[in-house]
């Protein structure tokens, strides 16, 4: 079924269809199991294999590259339909998709060449970027250093979202003098040891733990000769989340529609001989299903904002790219406690329109409050309206990077 029969619009380009269709077996099968799974713990190594299968790892890349050509909002409109199927495996693919614009978008022709064939040919990319040790806001404690004409890595990586089911991890790191490292270690490497230990509430599956790296030897070419990243990319991480967002809120719209079709039992104190005919329900079934779409369409709006970045950036103009950037910023901020308050409430109101028999464990509705309250805890949203605030009063742009430390 197309997104416009499902009641949910158009998608953002006249071969969206065409695009989606080949992917939407693969999120109906990952989400056949998705509550199971959550319930019991089994991570997605399946389920993401699948996907590298399907070419779905490789949307940006051109056709001759071993992609589709995906625009940016074709992207997004992808990651809401993944969500809705399993929000854990649109999150542990999020490092993965940054990666791949900042191969699309890096200044060096030999590092753009040598990992856009490495992405074509299947291999896929997690994260190392987040410390949680003493390190102070804006360094890292990881540390590259140049040993026998390569390097080595020795450090220690928490929120490594993705990284145990990659083949890559994207470090950011600095070097003996404290200037900023890029790379990309193999996660197989010696030394590296990748451990699943986040223990979170929500998005239990996506393997944000803990990664370490002993004296991890790494050859020059795996060293990015320009350790900055593509110039929208905290908005494209933050809008990722947006997706993941709006597909929570699609899924739980679905599930409750369906729960309340299904439903026999009914109240004395209702409005009908059959819960699915009771106005009441109906307007708290139509409510969730409302705040998902609003959510879905922000997001979709949000992308395009990034995609004129892209373009900007592709053309080589830098006053066009940095103004064209902020916009995306300011565009993807205003989004955000909007989505955010938007899928929070419909994943807690959806139990409104059930009983009591709605909480049981094995239903797993409770994964889509759990796993959008996770992602919502992200890049903290109180201090995006304080910023969009800023930039509609003095045009002041938002800040380009989001990172934690002592202070």
């Amino acid at each position: 079924m197309s997104q416009t029969e499902a009641g949910w619009g158009a998608g953002p380009s006249a071969r969206y269809e065409t695009l989606a269709d080949r992917f939407r077996p693969v999120f109906a099968e990952i989400r056949a199991n998705a509550a199971e799974r959550d319930r019991t713990r089994i991570l997605p190594h399946a389920e993401i294999g699948w996907l590298r299968e399907a070419t779905f790892t490789t949307l940006r890349l051109a056709p001759e590259q071993g992609g589709h050509g995906a625009s940016l909002p074709e992207l997004f409109a992808l990651l809401i339909e993944l969500s809705q199927a399993d929000s854990n495996v649109t999150n542990a693919l999020r490092a993965h998709f940054g990666f791949t614009e900042d191969a699309l978008c890096a200044s060096s022709d030999a590092w753009r060449t040598a990992w856009l064939a490495r992405i074509g040919a299947g291999a896929t990319i997690g994260s190392g970027v987040s410390e949680t040790g003493p390190a102070k806001v804006g360094a890292f404690d990881t540390v590259v250093r140049r040993r026998d004409g390569g390097f080595v890595v020795d450090g220690r990586k928490f929120y490594t979202t993705g990284s145990l089911f990659a083949d890559y991890i994207h470090l950011s790191a600095e070097d003996e003098t404290g200037g900023a490292v890029t790379a990309a270690v193999p996660v197989r490497a010696p030394g590296v040891t990748v451990v699943d230990d986040w223990d979170g509430f929500g998005q239990a599956l996506t393997a944000s733990g803990t990664v370490t790296f002993e004296g991890v030897a790494l050859d020059p070419d795996l060293i990015k000769p320009d350790p900055a990243r593509f110039p929208y990319a905290m908005a494209f991480f933050q809008l990722v989340h947006l997706a993941t967002l709006a597909g929570i809120g699609r899924a739980a719209a679905e599930d409750v529609a369906r729960l309340v079709a299904e439903r026999t039992r009914v109240y004395s104190h209702g409005n009908a001989g059959r819960t699915a005919e009771d106005p009441q329900i109906q307007a708290v079934v139509g409510r969730v299903r409302a705040n998902a779409y609003a959510a879905g369409t922000v997001v979709l709006k949000s992308a395009e904002a990034l995609q004129r970045a892209y373009a900007a950036h592709q053309t080589g103009d830098g006053p066009a790219t940095e103004r064209a950037t902020t916009l995306a910023d300011v565009e993807v901020n205003q989004a955000v406690s909007v989505v955010t308050d938007l899928v929070l409430q419909a994943t807690t109101s959806l139990f409104d329109a059930l009983g009591a028999s709605a909480v049981k464990s094995g239903l797993g509705l409770d994964r889509y409050w759990r796993n959008a309250r996770t992602i919502a805890s992200h890049n903290p949203r109180i201090y995006r309206d304080r910023i969009v605030g800023a930039f509609a009063i003095t045009g002041a742009s938002p800040p380009r990077q989001y990172r934690v430390g002592t202070a």
